[in-house]
């Protein structure tokens, strides 16, 4: 085959030529490179596949956005299986919402869409006085999303068109103030009880397990005393800080940057006034701001045959009650600390000069500029330290893009070695040990981040020794690792897990006693209930659990109220039995009308969201919903293995 190949190359060149260009052709580098980029499909809705790629980028953006809003907020819960998981199942209903406007061919007009943005408050807030929308903000607040103006609206279209879909049920869902009642009145219904429980931990000391009974345990169960696979390895990490620590400023750069931001860094002038205010609100009638603007014209009349007298003026005249009695004096003050109108006027005045009459949202005001405080000019050896890490910073982040790329592409280029990227970047190579797949509580920075750890632990780099593809792990900031020493998951030795085997042993011979003890009780009180030795009664409801067990509480209150008293058993999983007899019911306790009107529009609520949530299900059925990706569940095997340690 090779032969051939050799011996015809000008006709196979032709062959290659006729079926690659015009490939090329029709869609393009891009569609190749898309093609290869997206990685493998982690859910299907109809035809439309949602890849590795996009669940990815989605959740960076829901965890930025999480970051943002709550400062405080744990940052390994944003990385964690479950969270991931949820950020899918959005892009699933994204998509199934989407496809079903689609399929019903709702959209939103022009006029809908204009309502819309008018009464967004965000959107109002980029309003000029005039009433206009200032287009600079605005194309502003459509960058901070990454969209242009035009995509900003186009995807506002889309919600409104999606959110028709669920409006159809919210919107049309209702519960009659009947239904309400008997729901809550039965959710709120108290019971009393007796009840007794047979605590695993009470039997403890009559299990005495065997070495035969342990070891057989161990071969039964060897998947729970696995070591999870583990690694050596050492990472390079390519940020804004890694980058800033390469550049150098020269002292001419320095003196420039000094003399041409000395302004602003030295601080903002700062300006103090007094005004006489006279209020009109700004939707007052036009008679009334007539009236009040008469008056101020009034008083600046007076001021002007006696400046001295302002104070005294603003005392008796100013309707600012806040100023008024201090002769209308506002203290100092810089830029953007009054309305717009106002601050214009007094950094237009000079000290001593008092103003025009200045209309504002608040009314007509009369201003005098008593004082001016010019920021004091710092030396270029006080601002030394701050400017050379701004000049430091602005460089870093114009260097860092080229930087990227060529970390990029050095750790691929180079894939059995980390150090030549590391020197040609100036990073240094970072080590650690006992890395795991799923790090453990604790365990911050790259080495918790789930993309990063599963390139570690991928088949290029465990079996070839690879470095990792260059990983973004956080915004500015890329990572590439390397394993040097691979440990496989194995089953640890009996005798390392012998008493974590013993104590497993003992609870769960001991919760069979429980149990088996729970049931004789049981049976011989059902067959003579006089006999039956429990302990004081307690009165039982949802709101008020007393600390009662969950499948306790919900025997309780699910056992047949026509039969009282009822005598049931409750199986506690490894904690034991309990014993519970219920003997009477006790009815919720009549509400103020407040509270049950309260009650029924919050059931109202309930029942809107579970009839949208039922739709929601019915629409996954209707456009075929596949999910790629198993729900994360807990691993038992790594928290029996952390009892073992």
């Amino acid at each position: 085959m090779f032969d051939f190949v050799r011996r015809h190359t000008r006709i196979m060149m032709g062959v290659l030529f006729l079926l690659v260009i015009p490939s090329f052709v029709l869609f393009g580098v891009d569609g190749y490179n898309q093609s290869n980029s997206q990685g493998e499909t982690v859910a299907r809705v109809g035809s439309h596949d949602i890849s590795q790629a996009e669940w990815d980028a989605a959740h960076r953006i829901e965890a930025d956005r999480l970051r943002t809003s709550m400062p405080t907020l744990d940052v390994k819960l944003l990385d964690s299986p479950e969270a991931r998981y949820a950020t899918l199942e959005r892009l699933v209903r994204d998509r199934v919402l989407l496809q079903a406007t689609d399929k019903f061919k709702l959209s939103t007009s022009d006029a809908m869409l204009a309502r819309n943005l008018q009464e967004d408050p965000t959107i109002a807030s980029l309003r000029l006085p005039d009433g206009k929308l200032d287009m600079d903000r605005y194309r502003q607040l459509a960058a901070s999303q990454g969209l242009t103006p035009e995509g900003f609206e186009a995807r506002v279209r889309k919600d409104l068109s999606v959110r028709q879909i669920e409006a159809a049920v919210t919107a049309t869902s209702f519960a009659t103030p009947g239904m309400a009642d008997v729901a809550l009145n039965s959710f709120f219904e108290k019971r009393e009880a007796q009840i007794l429980s047979f605590v695993t931990d009470k039997f403890l000391g009559q299990v005495t397990p065997t070495d035969t009974e342990l070891e057989n345990y161990y071969k039964a169960n060897q998947a729970m005393f696995q070591s999870p696979e583990q690694a050596s390895i050492e990472y390079v990490v390519l940020d804004l800080n890694a980058v800033t620590k390469t550049i150098s400023i020269n002292e001419s750069d320095l003196k420039s940057y000094y003399e041409q931001n000395v302004s602003r860094l030295s601080g903002n002038e700062q300006r103090r006034a007094s005004h006489i205010l006279i209020n009109a609100a700004k939707d007052a009638p036009v008679a009334d701001k007539q009236k009040a603007k008469a008056r101020a014209d009034e008083l600046l009349k007076q001021l002007r045959q006696a400046p001295g007298n302002f104070a005294e003026v603003a005392k008796k005249n100013s309707q600012d009650t806040g100023s008024a009695a201090n002769g209308g004096d506002l203290d100092f003050f810089g830029r953007g600390s009054m309305v717009k109108p106002f601050e214009e006027a007094v950094f237009a005045m000079k000290k001593g000069e008092i103003s025009e009459v200045v209309e504002s949202d608040f009314g007509y005001h009369i201003i005098q500029l008593t004082d001016v405080k010019a920021p004091k000019q710092l030396s270029f050896e006080e601002l030394r330290v701050s400017l050379e890490a701004d000049l430091k910073k602005q460089q870093a982040q114009r260097q860092f893009a080229e930087a990227a790329e060529a970390f990029t592409n050095g750790v691929y280029e180079q894939s059995d070695s980390l150090k030549p990227i590391a020197d040609k970047l100036k990073l240094e190579v970072n080590s650690a040990s006992n890395v795991l797949r799923r790090p453990p509580p604790g365990v911050t920075g790259v080495l918790a981040n789930d993309k990063f750890l599963t390139a570690i632990f991928a088949p290029d780099a465990v079996e070839k020794n690879r470095n990792t593809e260059a990983i973004e792990t956080a915004p500015s900031q890329l990572v590439a690792g390397r394993i040097k020493q691979y440990t496989p998951a194995r089953t640890q030795p009996f005798e390392a897990v012998r008493e974590a085997i013993r104590n497993r042993v003992m609870s769960e011979n001991a919760a069979l006693l429980a149990k088996k003890e729970g049931r004789e009780k049981l049976a011989l009180w059902k067959a003579s209930p006089d006999t039956a030795v429990l302990p004081a009664a307690i009165v039982l409801s949802r709101d008020q659990p007393l600390n009662t067990a969950a499948s306790v509480l919900n025997a309780v209150l699910r056992a047949d109220a026509s039969v009282l008293p009822a005598l049931i058993g409750v199986d506690l999983g490894p904690q034991g039995y309990a014993l519970a007899r219920v003997n009477k019911v006790i009815s919720r306790a009549a509400p103020t009308e407040a509270i049950a009107n309260q009650g029924r529009v919050q059931y109202g609520q309930w029942w809107a969201s579970a009839e949208n949530q039922a739709y929601y299900d019915s629409l996954k059925d209707r456009f075929k919903v596949k999910m790629m990706v198993s729900r994360p569940v807990p691993n038992l095997a790594d928290s029996v293995t952390n009892v073992a340690k």
